[in-house]
C-alpha cells in the first residue's frame, strides 16, 4: 500500500502541476491578446493622428511630408520590436500609449489655434472687424492730413481735396479693411469666408474720415 500511496501522490503533484502550468499558459495568451489589442487600438490612434495632421498641413498651406520609416500599418511590429528588449511588454506599451496621448494632447492645442485667425485671434469678430475698419480709417485720415498741407502749400486743389476727403479716402478705407478681414481674419481651417461686416465697416469709414477732416479744419482755425 506504501507504493499505491506514492503513486498516487505523485500522480496528483503531477496533475497539479499540469493545471498549473495550463493556467500559466492561459494566463500569458491572455497577456499576449491583451498587448496585441493595445497595440491595434495605438496603431489605429496613431492613423487617425497621421490623418489629421496631414488635413491640418494641408489647411496652413504645408507641402506633404514624406516619412521614410514605416506607416501606421507597422506599429505593431514597432511595439513588439520594443517588446523585446529588456523590461515588461506591458510597460513598453503604456509607455507609447503616453506619448500617444501627449501626442494627441498636441495635436489638439494645434488644432485650436488653426480655428483662429492670425490677426487678433482672441477677439470676437465683431471687435476685430470695428478694430480693422478704424485703423484703416485711421490710415485714411493721415492720408487726409497730408492732403491738406498739401492744399494747403498749392500742390493739391480744393475740389480734389473735398472729393476725396468725402468719397475717396472712406471708400479706399473701407476697401482696405475688407481685404484685410479676408486675408488675416479667416482661420486656418475655415471653409467659408470669415464675417466682414461690410455695413458697419461702411458707416465706420465713412463717418472717420471726413470727422478727422472737419476736426482738422476746427484745429486749424483755432491754431490761427
Amino acid at each position: 500500500m506504501a507504493g499505491y500511496d506514492e503513486y498516487a501522490a505523485a500522480v496528483r503533484q503531477l496533475s497539479a502541476r499540469i493545471r498549473e502550468g495550463e493556467r500559466g499558459a492561459a494566463a500569458e495568451t491572455e497577456r499576449r491578446r491583451t498587448l496585441h489589442a493595445g497595440v491595434a487600438q495605438l496603431g489605429q490612434r496613431l492613423a487617425a493622428q497621421e490623418q489629421r495632421l496631414t488635413q491640418l498641413g494641408a489647411a496652413a498651406g504645408l507641402p506633404p511630408v514624406t516619412d521614410p520609416a514605416p506607416g501606421p500599418g507597422a506599429a505593431g511590429s514597432g511595439v513588439e520590436i520594443a517588446s523585446g528588449v529588456d523590461g515588461d511588454p506591458a510597460v513598453v506599451l503604456a509607455e507609447v500609449g503616453r506619448l500617444v496621448d501627449e501626442a494627441d494632447r498636441w495635436g489638439q492645442q494645434a488644432e485650436a489655434l488653426a480655428q483662429r485667425p492670425a490677426l487678433l485671434p482672441t477677439w470676437s469678430p465683431t471687435a476685430r472687424a470695428v478694430a480693422v475698419y478704424v485703423g484703416c480709417a485711421a490710415v485714411g485720415a493721415l492720408t487726409m492730413l497730408v492732403l491738406v498741407v498739401a492744399n494747403g502749400i498749392g500742390v493739391v486743389d480744393g475740389v480734389t481735396l473735398g472729393a476725396l476727403t468725402c468719397a475717396g479716402l472712406p471708400l479706399l478705407s473701407f476697401v482696405a479693411g475688407w481685404l484685410v478681414l479676408g486675408r488675416w481674419g479667416r482661420p486656418a481651417l475655415a471653409d467659408t469666408d470669415p464675417p466682414r461686416y461690410a455695413p458697419l465697416g461702411f458707416v465706420v469709414c465713412a463717418l472717420l474720415v471726413p470727422l478727422a477732416y472737419c476736426v482738422t479744419l476746427l484745429l486749424f482755425r483755432l491754431v490761427r
